[in-house]
């Protein structure tokens, strides 16, 4: 058996999630259903990370096990004309056995993208969370810093988590302008992304952290209210879990031990 891994991208909004559901309406769903069509087999996909209802991926990862002959590099291109327009495997590759999507993981990155100009843009409206009021940029980015390094981060996990303990580590937490209105930055409205990389992450902590982050740019509470919102390791006192339309998980890494040899998927 041959064990392939795939580099995928989608967009959530019309999808349950990832993970597969008895619907049958998830992105995994319709990657094995691909799958099926070309190469004959039911396969099990396992993915980097299970992503929400409406949340996007710019760089999920899944890898499945195949007794198929198709060349690693064939793959991609014959999986997108069995699979709907908005799930596109961008590049494929042949790894070792013992690779798995989700342990072999040592880094992922999400990101949240915010517009806080007056109107919303309607291209991308299943894309970016509209806050039509200003925002301030420097006290969310300042709150962030907080979040940097190992923590338990039980304040900003759902409930609903069955992992046996919350200690992750936040790599980078960041939140940068792409574009901002008349009077720059300083106005307050802009198209603005935050940024995670971790080690690994919670049931709805990113959409949580998000949730927080943008009370403290509202001024409900000062930059160092995340400090103590983490202490507390209580989800009672973070803020709400953000939309999850906004959120796409943006890229993974993996160890030097597994060298994935993506093609780029632009030439």
């Amino acid at each position: 058996m041959r064990n392939i891994a795939l580099l995928v991208s989608y967009d959530g909004a019309a999808y349950y999630g990832y993970q597969s559901q008895p619907g049958g309406n998830t992105v995994q769903n319709k990657l094995e259903e691909a799958i099926l069509k070309l190469s004959g087999e039911e396969v099990r996909l396992t993915g980097s990370g299970r992503t929400d209802a409406g949340v996007h991926a710019q760089g999920q990862v899944v890898n499945f096990y195949t007794a198929s002959s198709i060349p690693a590099e064939r793959w991609a291109l014959a999986l997108n004309s069995r699979l709907p327009d908005d799930i596109v495997v961008l590049a494929a590759a042949e790894v070792p056995e013992a690779f798995h999507a989700r342990r072999s993981a040592v880094r992922k990155t999400y990101r949240y993208a915010i517009n806080s100009f007056r109107f919303p843009d309607v291209f991308a409206r299943t894309r970016v969370f509209h806050h039509p009021a200003p925002l301030r940029f420097a006290a969310m980015r300042e709150g962030l810093s907080h979040l940097l390094g190992e923590h338990d981060f039980s304040s900003f996990t759902s409930p609903l988590s069955t992992k046996p303990h919350h200690i992750r580590t936040l790599y980078e937490a960041s939140f940068t302008v792409e574009r901002t209105g008349p009077g720059g930055e300083a106005s307050g409205r802009g198209v603005g992304y935050l940024t995670v990389t971790g080690n690994g992450f919670l049931y709805n902590m990113v959409r949580i952290i998000a949730g927080t982050i943008l009370q403290v740019g509202e001024g409900k509470r000062p930059p160092s209210a995340m400090a103590d919102i983490l202490a507390a390791r209580d989800r009672a006192e973070a803020g709400p879990t953000a939309v999850p339309h906004a959120l796409t998980l943006w890229e993974v890494e993996y160890g030097p031990a597994w060298a994935l040899d993506w093609r780029s998927p632009y030439i």
